[in-house]
Parts: structure tokens; sequence; C-alpha cells
């Protein structure tokens, strides 16, 4: 059951994360892009982590915090990065339509 278990989080984390970095590499500007890694990919990240916590209680001795400190840190973590790049992308002017950066001065 646990192999089940494990198997289904980590097709739905891994079909979460092809989905996320597909749409960083095909959304048409910044602001789209930012969407697709911070919002699926924290998602994909998230399952795969729940499975490796399932796996590690099922085999190991007990629970693990290690899966817990790394899900927190990255939770906490991905929507600060993608506030700073949305908040460069606005300092440089990029507009919604924009795919490329302005020249430098």
């Amino acid at each position: 059951m646990v192999e089940v278990i494990v198997s289904i989080l980590l097709v739905f984390g891994s079909a979460f994360v092809l989905l996320g970095s597909l749409g960083l590499v095909k959304l048409p500007d910044i602001y789209a892009r930012l969407h697709a890694p911070t919002k699926a990919t924290t998602l994909g990240v998230g399952a795969l982590l729940v499975a490796s916590a399932v796996q590690h209680s099922a085999v190991g001795p007990g629970f693990s915090a290690q899966e817990l400190l790394v899900t927190v840190f990255f939770f906490i973590t991905a929507p600060i990065g993608a506030f700073l790049v949305s908040k460069s992308a606005l300092h440089l002017r990029l507009k919604a339509g924009d795919a490329k950066l302005p020249p430098h001065d």
C-alpha cells in the first residue's frame, strides 16, 4: 500500500514539476513565466517531499523531520524569490507583453 501511495505522489509531483518547467520556457512574458514555477513547481516539489516522507517513515525508524524542514523552507523561499524577480521586472519597467529585456544604458 505504501508503494502505491508513494508512486502516485511521485507521478503527481513529477507531472507538476514538468508543467511548471514547460510554462517557464513557453509562456510569453516575465510575469506569466513567474506564475508557472511558483505555483505548479511548488505543488510538484511538495508532492515529491511528501512521497519522500511517506517512504522514509514506512521503511526507516519513523518520522523524519528533514522532509518537513525542507518543505517549510521551500514553501517560504519560493514566493519570496518570485516576489524579488517581479520587483526587478517592475524596476526595469517591463510591460506584460515584453519578451526580452530592454537594452542597458
